[in-house]
C-alpha cells in the first residue's frame, strides 16, 4: 500500500473524444467523472453535488473529540452501516445497454482461454528472507512479478464464490483472483497536471500514458497439474456526448472527493480486497465502501480469439453496427464506431455500489485514522464458517498523536450486499485492531479466529497475527507468524485449508518518485520478490 500524493503542473496535452457539460454533471452523479478522452472540459461542478459513491467528507476530525475504547476493543457497527449508492438504478441501466451490444463471456471460457502461465514447480522468487516458508509458493510471470505499473492488493477465489468451491458452466474448481492497481501513473496522468490526456510522446509510446485503473487475474490450478491465469479489466459505463453508452477503467488515484472536472478524474480505486460471491465481485472502496462488479457482464472484445481488430460487436440505440480493436492500447471505449479497451481482451464492468452512510472524516492523503464517523474500506474478506456467511471489512491505519486507533474491523452478512435498496448494517461484532502500531494490509476470521496480516516495510517479512474474541474483546491467539515482505490481503482456500495471499513490492513501485522521466530505481531489501502465496493450516496452527 504505496499511494503516491504529489501534483504538479504541467504543459497542456492532447485531447480525444467528446464529453458535453451535461454528460459530465450525469457521470459526477454516479461517482464517474469525465474519462480521459474527454476533448471539452465541463465548468466546475457545485461543491452541493457529490460523486456517488461518495460519502459526505467533513474534513479531518482528531480522535481528541470522538469516544474510542482500546486495542481489540468494541467499536461501534453503526459506524460501518452501508446505503446504496444514488445510481445504481441508472448503472443497471447503462450496463444493460453494454450487454446488448458486446459479447459476453463466462468465467469457465476465460479460464479455458488463460494465456498466461505460473511457475510453481521451479520459483526461485523469495520475499520471505528469514521468516519460514510457505506451503505453496507460486512465480507469476516475470512482466508481472517485476510491473512498476501493476501493484498487487487484494485476493479471493472459489472456495468465496461458492459453498461446494465450484463455479460456473463447468463447474471450474481450484480458482484464485488477484487484484491489481495501475500505481505507475496514479490518476491516469503520466505526467502529474491532473487532467490525465496523452502527449505526442506518449501517444508514440502506445502504452505509458493510460491509466488503467484495476484489474482482476484470474488464476486456476488445472488437472494436468498447470497452472494459468489471464487479466480482466475492470469498467463503468457511462454515456458520451454522442448519447451512446461507452464504458471506461476505474481509477486507481484517490482523487477529490468535491471534484472539479478541471483537474479531478472519477475518483479512485485501490483495490486493497475484495471477495467473490455467487456471481459478484465486492471490491472494497476505500474512503467509500464498496464497489459491485458482476462475473455474469463480463465482456469479451476478441470473440474470434485471434487477438486482431475488426471483429463485429452489436448497435447502440443510433442502430450503428460495431466492431472492436484489442490491439490498440491507447484508447478505451466506444470511439468512432470501434471499441476499445487499453488492449484487453476481457472487460468487467462495474454495476453498483454501496456507500457509508455516516459521514467521512479520516483524513485525506494519509494514513491516520480516526476513532468513530464512516470507516476506510481498506480490506474485505469472506467467513464461510458462521451463518449467515460474513463479510469482513477493516481498516489500514497507521496510529498518529490525536488518532490512537490502528484501525477497526466489523462484518456483514453478505447476502444483504446482494439488494439494492435500504441499509445494510454492520452485524455480529465490531472492534478496534489489537496491533498497537497499526499496519493491518488484510484481515481474516475462521471460527474464532481472526488472522491480520501487517506490512513491516521494505526490508522485512511482515506479520501474520492470530487473535481470537474473549468476551466480545480481540485477544492474542499466539504469537505473530511471520510472513513475505509486503504482505497483502487474505483468502482462505477451505478444502484445501489454505491461507493465500500475495507480496506486492518491486523495488521501481515503491520508489515511484525515482521513476518519472524515465529514471530507473533499485530494489530494495526483498522487494523484488513478488508471489502468490499459501500457508496451511499447520503453519496456522503452530504454537
Amino acid at each position: 500500500m504505496s499511494p503516491r500524493m504529489s501534483r504538479r503542473t504541467f504543459p497542456t496535452r492532447i485531447r480525444r473524444g467528446w464529453l458535453t457539460a451535461t454528460t459530465a454533471v450525469a457521470l459526477a452523479l454516479t461517482g464517474l467523472s469525465a474519462p480521459v478522452h474527454a476533448e471539452e472540459t465541463p465548468p466546475p461542478l457545485p461543491e452541493s453535488w457529490q460523486q456517488d459513491p461518495q460519502t459526505t467528507d467533513l474534513g479531518a476530525a482528531p480522535v481528541g473529540t470522538l469516544g474510542w475504547t482500546s486495542p481489540g476493543g468494541k467499536a461501534d457497527p453503526a459506524d460501518f452501516t452501508l446505503q446504496p449508492g444514488a445510481m445504481n438504478g441508472t448503472t443497471a441501466d447503462r450496463v444493460g445497454r453494454l450487454d446488448g451490444i458486446l459479447p459476453t463471456s463466462g468465467v469457465s471460457k476465460l479460464l479455458a482461454e488463460a494465456n498466461r502461465t505460473v511457475n510453481t514447480a521451479s520459483c526461485t522468487r523469495d520475499p520471505f528472507g528469514t521468516a519460514p516458508k510457505p506451503a505453496l509458493k507460486w512465480c507469476l510471470e516475470n512482466d508481472d512479478s517485476t510491473s512498476r505499473e501493476w501493484i498487487p492488493q487484494a485476493m479471493t477465489g472459489v472456495s468465496d464464490a461458492a459453498d461446494s468451491e465450484q463455479y460456473g458452466v463447468g463447474n471450474d474448481t481450484n480458482i484464485q483472483l488477484y487484484a491489481s492497481y495501475d500505481n505507475w501513473d496514479p490518476g491516469r496522468d503520466s505526467n502529474g497536471n491532473d487532467v490525465g490526456d496523452c502527449n505526442p510522446d506518449e501517444l508514440e509510446a502506445n502504452d505509458a500514458c493510460n491509466q488503467k485503473g484495476v484489474r482482476i487475474s484470474f488464476v486456476q490450478r488445472r488437472a494436468d497439474g498447470t497452472v494459468k491465469y489471464r487479466h480482466v479489466l475492470l469498467g463503468w459505463a457511462y454515456e458520451n456526448g454522442a448519447h451512446h453508452i461507452s464504458f471506461d477503467g476505474v481509477h486507481s488515484a484517490e482523487g477529490s472527493t468535491k471534484p472539479d472536472p478541471n483537474e479531478d478524474m472519477q475518483n479512485g480505486l485501490h483495490a486493497g480486497g475484495m471477495v467473490w460471491y455467487g456471481h459478484y465481485l465486492y471490491v472494497a472502496d476505500t474512503r467509500n465502501g464498496i464497489r459491485i462488479f458482476d462475473m455474469e457482464k463480463i465482456m469479451d472484445l476478441d470473440p474470434n480469439g485471434d487477438g486482431k481488430s475488426g471483429d463485429a460487436m452489436g448497435a447502440d440505440t443510433d442502430g450503428v453496427k460495431t466492431t472492436s480493436n484489442v490491439q490498440d492500447k491507447t484508447k478505451i471505449g466506444r470511439q468512432n464506431n470501434v471499441w476499445y479497451s487499453f488492449g484487453y481482451r476481457y472487460v468487467m464492468p462495474q454495476v453498483a455500489a454501496w456507500k457509508f452512510k455516516a459521514d467521512q472524516s479520516n483524513p485525506a492523503g494519509s494514513f491516520k485514522c480516526v476513532s468513530t464517523g464512516a470507516p476506510k474500506a481498506s480490506y474485505v474478506s469472506l467467513d464461510r464458517s458462521t451463518t449467515p456467511d460474513r463479510l469482513i471489512m477493516g481498516e489500514y491505519c497507521r496510529p498518529e498523536s490525536g488518532y490512537p486507533s490502528p484501525g477497526r474491523i466489523a462484518s456483514f452478512p453478505v447476502k444483504d450486499l446482494e439488494k439494492r435498496s435500504g441499509e445494510v448494517p454492520a452485524q455480529g461484532w465490531a472492534n478496534y485492531l489489537p496491533m498497537a502500531g497499526g499496519g493491518a494490509q488484510g484481515a481474516l476470521a475462521i471460527g474464532g479466529s481472526l488472522y491480520v496480516n501487517q506490512s513491516a516495510g521494505h526490508n522485512d517479512p511482515g506479520n501474520l497475527w492470530r487473535y481470537k474474541w474473549s468476551n466480545g474483546v480481540l485477544v492474542s491467539n499466539g504469537s505473530a507468524i511471520k510472513t513475505a515482505t509486503g504482505a497483502e490481503d487474505l483468502y482462505y482456500e477451505r478444502g484445501a485449508q489454505r491461507l493465500w495471499s500475495v507480496s506486492e513490492h518491486y523495488g521501481p513501485a515503491v520508489n515511484a518518485d525515482a521513476l518519472e522521466d524515465g529514471k530507473s530505481a533499485p530494489c530494495l531489501g526483498l522487494v523484488c520478490e513478488r508471489v502468490l502465496y499459501a500457508h496451511s493450516q499447520a503453519q496456522l496452527d503452530a504454537p
